[in-house]
């Protein structure tokens, strides 16, 4: 498999850079609306059951203002991302306890293991970077979350 960068698995249109929910659960909603938009999703229902199965398991809320929530499922045949941005924040439960600003939803096909793993590691990486998070807060458009990551994969 080549080696795909973060910002070529994101779909572009279905990031939402003003996430209108105000709790939890909407906000996982909202943002596989926004996914479900790009046309990938085999089974609705399913994908977004295995999203709140693996929340259960543990939060996503993961500290520094950002959420991954995710699954591995057979809803998708390849990794889809989706971003969006709450710029009042929501809580989460997150690890820190403070609310969420960013989140990064992702579906990945459960033989893609591996890869799953390497995006994960790669998105936890970079937001460790203040200066990462504090670009994709002031972001205008979706162009520029994108051109964002690209940098920084540079």
């Amino acid at each position: 498999m080549e080696n795909k960068k973060i910002a070529d698995y994101i779909q572009t249109d279905t990031i939402c850079l003003n996430l209108k929910s105000t709790s939890k659960n909407s906000v996982i909603k909202e943002l596989f609306e926004n996914l479900k938009k790009c046309g990938l999703v085999k089974d609705e229902e399913l994908a977004l059951n295995d999203i709140f199965l693996r929340e259960k398991m543990g939060t996503t809320g993961i500290g520094r203002k950002i959420a991954l929530p995710h699954a591995k499922t057979k809803a998708v045949n390849e990794l889809i991302i989706t971003l969006g941005i709450s710029k009042d924040g929501i809580e989460y439960e997150s690890l820190d306890e403070d609310k969420v600003n960013i989140f990064f939803m992702f579906l990945c096909p459960e033989n893609q293991t591996q890869e799953y793993l390497r995006i994960l590691a790669r998105i936890s990486r970079f937001i460790r970077e203040t200066r990462f998070v504090d670009s994709l807060l002031r972001a205008r458009s979706n162009e520029e979350i994108e051109k964002i990551i690209r940098e920084e994969e540079n």
